[in-house]
């Protein structure tokens, strides 16, 4: 089956292991509350609704998602996702699933959204060289010539220019969790993850189940 927690990235750090320096990232992770459970009979398929951060003002929940709480008998949360299991008999709603269900050494997929660069430039955006720095050249960040002669008499579909920068989903798969903190909620993993200190990550593992 397939289990997965939304969390937000705390920042990374170092640990030591055999004197060698290890980048990693800390990532906190509150229980997610089983809010709906879908089933093949009814949905078409086998998954469950989890909500992530519980929300205490009801005024800060839209009527039609307020409904969807309290239908279900749980508190709102802010953020609702759905992961896809092969056995929705074992949960029921209201269960929790938190960090404890990943163990040290699994390895998990991190889908986050990269951090927003702005309008960037060829130069930052794509590595470009560049023209040459001498205070007469007149070129030294510039895109330089993008067109075609007469045929096709266009720029091609493609081509490497200035434009909008990061802000984009990304997903990095297989990083290896270090750590379990299952009191502070806390996951250690190895390496960088997408995104921003603060931003939402979805952390989702495979097994046989």
């Amino acid at each position: 089956m397939t289990v997965g927690i939304l969390s937000h990235k705390v920042g990374m750090t170092q640990l030591f292991d055999d004197g060698n320096a290890i980048g990693v990232t800390v990532v906190m992770a509150e229980p997610s509350t089983v809010v709906r459970i879908r089933r093949k009979e009814t949905d078409g398929y086998d998954a469950l609704q989890l909500g992530y951060q519980e929300v205490v003002q009801e005024r800060k929940i839209t009527r039609p998602m307020l409904g969807h709480f309290k239908k279900a008998g749980v508190v709102p949360h802010k953020h609702l996702f759905e992961v896809r299991i092969n056995d929705p008999a074992a949960y029921k709603v209201g269960d929790k699933i938190g960090v404890e269900a990943f163990t040290k050494g699994e390895k998990v997929d991190v889908m986050g959204t990269t951090r927003g660069l702005g309008f960037q430039g060829v130069v930052k955006r794509w590595n470009f060289a560049g023209g040459p720095k001498s205070h007469g050249s007149h070129f030294h960040r510039g895109l330089g010539s993008v067109g075609n002669c007469v045929n096709p008499g266009r720029v091609v579909k493609g081509k490497k220019m200035p434009g909008h920068m990061g802000n984009r989903r990304r997903t990095t798969r297989g990083v290896e969790i270090l750590r379990v903190d299952a009191e502070k909620n806390l996951l250690v993993l190895r390496g960088a993850v997408p995104g921003p200190r603060g931003g939402m990550l979805r952390l989702t593992k495979k097994s046989h189940g």
